[in-house]
């Protein structure tokens, strides 16, 4: 019976570390270095919402601005992101090995109107095993094809 106990126990304690690693993000600089948000200091940057179509039924995200998580691991735009930085993009990964590129000019507001999202909530509801924890979302684009499910890592790439 106490063997049953801790074992029960040791799975939890694994579980809830796995969970726990699975809500991180990497976020890696121009330079190299690596910032690891957890869950906590994502939910920390101010939360926004988007409304966009799946087909014909309409469908709201929840989470933080991309430009804002990106900040948080420092690294700058706005009258920073000029001359050779225009040549650089973001690399976003998912844990199936799928990546896409973003160009930083798209995250910039002094670029675009345009917001990108890394979503957590769908429709009031944490994303689900296929899509979470953490997903991009750009609401205007007719593809979804950057639309990166289980986003695990963002990385600053130079092009150049």
């Amino acid at each position: 019976m106490k063997n049953r106990i801790f074992l029960y126990g040791l799975i939890g304690l694994l579980l809830s570390a796995t969970l726990s690693q699975c809500q991180q993000l990497t976020i890696e600089t121009e330079g190299g270095k690596q910032t690891v948000l957890a869950k906590s200091d994502i939910d920390a940057l101010p939360h926004v919402k988007v409304t966009t179509h799946d087909g014909d039924k309409s469908v709201t995200f929840e989470g933080v601005a991309l430009k804002a998580v990106l900040e948080k691991a420092g690294v700058e735009a706005g009258h920073s992101l000029r001359g050779k930085r225009l040549a650089s993009c973001l690399l976003v990964e998912a844990a199936d090995g799928y990546r896409v590129v973003i160009a930083l000019p798209e995250i910039d507001p002094d670029f675009t109107e345009k917001q990108i999202v890394l979503a957590f909530l769908q429709d009031g509801k944490p994303l689900d095993e296929k899509a979470g924890p953490y997903r991009i979302v750009i609401p205007d684009e007719k593809r979804m094809a950057r639309w990166v499910r289980q986003v695990t890592k963002l990385k600053i790439v130079d092009v150049q």
